[in-house]
This record gives structure tokens, C-alpha cells and sequence, in this order.
């Protein structure tokens, strides 16, 4: 048994300007399951879920941002320095601006989209060259490690450099984008404005897998949720994600 990671998930006061902006960001295309929600995927032969992207779900909720960053953000991958500069004037005039999260002299752009929803832009790496344009879903821990071990066990992608500072997670088939851990101490201070939701593959039971995700440490959350077919949890330091029905 296992879970996949399916989608990022934003929470936005205008879901379709969000939903637009991450579609124009990405390249990628939208439709809708729902008032409220503007679903941004990939085109062309693209079936979801695939570990070749994880899809963007923007959900419209009455709350702004808070004043505070985002524990959870999107680094956005580039083919070389022209194109990282190409890429960060272009989503400035899509309205994107520039964010200062205490990251000093560093070579990647750090933005925030419409509503504040910190990203970077990475400057060309070797390790993002494949994944698509996320290169990768960067998680704000205090121990990389045993978000690690967590998140690992939770689903069927493999940890690799696994440090004191920083863990990744890449699906099995080494596509898509990875899932890092980065040692940001400080704790949770705010709901999370962006989560992961986990899938069950088909014949897994979703109820089994939440019984599953406890025992490793997960704990259920509500949100004022109501009766959803997902399930909502935070992992051991407390980051929120949710556990849809299999497909």
C-alpha cells in the first residue's frame, strides 16, 4: 500500500485570477471540476495522476494570506540563465512581484504570485533538467529527516540526499518534480495557503490508507471541511494535506 501525490493545492480569494496566472506561469492548461475551483494541468497527452506533474488545484476560500510565508512553495525550473531572466519578466508582467523572505544575495528569483504565494525561480540546475516546468514542492521543516522518513513511508516515491538540512523525494520512475524538505526552524505559525493531496492507487482503500498515515504519525484535522470525500491530516510537524478518494 502506498500513496501518490497528485496535486499542489492553493487556496485563493479569486480562484480563476490565481488559477489564470499559474496557467500562463506553467504553460499549462485549465478547466474546472466545480464553482470555487480552477484545476490547472498539463495539455496535450497528459492523463491524471501521473508523477509527471503534479497538477495545480486553485480552491477559492474567504480568508486573504496571511502576513507571514508560505511554509510550503513551488520552485520553478529553467534551461539556462537567459531563460530564467526571460521567465521572471515574464510573469512580472503577468503580475507577479518581487518577495523578500530573508534569502540575502542568492542566484534564483524569489517572486509572489497575485495574492502573495511565495516562489523562486531557480537558476538553471543538472538536477531539474527533466522534471517539467516545477522543478520541484519545497517544504519549510524543522528535521528534514523525518519529514523524510514520513513522507516516504506515506507515499511510493524514494528519498534521496537525505541531510540535516535538506531531503528529497522523487517518484520511483524519476519523473516530474521532486518533494524537498528544507531545515527552516521556527514552526508553524498559520493554516497552510498551499497543501499536497495524496491519492490511493486503484484496489487501495482510502480509509486503510488513512489508518496507515496515523500509524506513521499523521494525525486528522478539521478544517470545517463538512462531509467531503477526502480526508484531511497534517504529518508529524504539523503541514496539512489531504487524502482524496482512489480513482
Amino acid at each position: 500500500m502506498a500513496l501518490r501525490p497528485v496535486n499542489v493545492n492553493i487556496k485563493a480569494l479569486d480562484d480563476a485570477a490565481v488559477g489564470r496566472f499559474w496557467g500562463e506561469a506553467l504553460g499549462w492548461v485549465l478547466s474546472s471540476e466545480g464553482p470555487g475551483v480552477t484545476n490547472v494541468e498539463p495539455g496535450g497527452a497528459y492523463v491524471w495522476p501521473d508523477a509527471a506533474a503534479l497538477c495545480v488545484d486553485v480552491v477559492a476560500v474567504p480568508e486573504p494570506k496571511p502576513a507571514v510565508k508560505n511554509r510550503v512553495h513551488l520552485d520553478l525550473a529553467t534551461a539556462s540563465l537567459e531563460h530564467q531572466a526571460e521567465l521572471v519578466a515574464r510573469l512580472r508582467a503577468l503580475g507577479a512581484t518581487p518577495a523578500r523572505v530573508g534569502q540575502g544575495d542568492v542566484p534564483w528569483a524569489v517572486l509572489a504570485d497575485p495574492e502573495g504565494n511565495e516562489f523562486c525561480v531557480l537558476e538553471p540546475r543538472e538536477r531539474y533538467r527533466d522534471t517539467g516546468p516545477v522543478a520541484a514542492v519545497v517544504v519549510d521543516c524543522d528535521d528534514p529527516r523525518a519529514m523524510a522518513r514520513f513522507w516516504a513511508g506515506a507515499t511510493d516515491w524514494t528519498a534521496h540526499e537525505v541531510t540535516d538540512d535538506h531531503a528529497v523525494l522523487r517518484s520511483a520512475e524519476r519523473i516530474g518534480p521532486c518533494l524537498e524538505f528544507l531545515r527552516v526552524p521556527g514552526g508553524k505559525t498559520a493554516p497552510d495557503r498551499v497543501h499536497v493531496d495524496l491519492m490511493p492507487y486503484p484496489g487501495d482503500g482510502q480509509r486503510a490508507e488513512v489508518d496507515r498515515l496515523r500509524a506513521l504519525g499523521a494525525v486528522d484535522l478539521d478544517l470545517g471541511q463538512g462531509d467531503v470525500p477526502w480526508r484531511c491530516l497534517a504529518d508529524p510537524e504539523g503541514h496539512e494535506f489531504c487524502v482524496l478518494a482512489p480513482r
